[in-house]
């Protein structure tokens, strides 16, 4: 009996620690659930941002896209309307054209009202930046000047503009149109 007892004790023993390391195994399995509920969780609020930051990323496309057709649309316009200042300032001197021919009743009454136009039409383009390219007696500067003609003249030197045919124009410097002349070549 006494190895009965021993027996006995020896299995409750063992059952003992088999039940410790039950209890063990189940709260680290408990102790892994909540971590997995936790990875879980964390989870969906990754998935949660990251469809907002979708989301954003969508609606950054679509303003963009609409600041791009607006921006578009501006420059066409600028393009479109470039040249109205110009004409408005332009508009008084035509009108005064049409008065000149309309109330003019002698030739000399026309001419000194087309020089009046003539003198304002050439301050609003003086104010916009247009300067007469000089010509006769300069030096013939391919940049500034086309030779239509050459001649030989004993009055001008070689290389040197005899006369200009059709004036030329820089506009802030640029220039727009070429002076056409005639240069002397010896």
């Amino acid at each position: 009996m006494a190895n009965d007892n021993n027996e006995d004790q020896k299995e409750e023993e063992e059952t003992k620690t088999l039940q410790e390391k039950y209890d063990e195994v189940l709260e680290e399995l408990d102790s892994k659930n909540k971590e997995l509920a936790k990875i879980n969780e964390d989870l969906e609020k990754q998935k949660e941002e990251t469809q907002e930051y979708i989301s954003l990323s969508q609606r950054l496309q679509a303003d963009f896209e609409n600041f791009k057709k607006i921006n578009e649309k501006k420059s066409k316009d600028i393009i479109k309307f470039a040249n109205e200042p110009l004409i408005k300032n332009i508009l008084d001197s035509y009108e005064d054209l049409g008065r000149a021919l309309e109330n003019s009743k002698t030739e000399k009454e026309l001419r000194d009202g087309v020089e009046l136009i003539y003198s304002k039409i050439k301050d609003v383009l003086t104010k916009e930046g247009l300067e007469e390219i000089p010509a006769k007696g300069e030096k013939f500067d391919p940049f500034k000047h086309e030779a239509l003609m050459v001649a030989n003249d004993e009055h001008v030197e070689n290389g040197y503009i005899i006369d200009e045919l059709m004036k030329g124009y820089t506009l802030k410097g640029k220039v727009i149109k070429y002076s056409k002349v005639r240069v002397c070549k010896k």
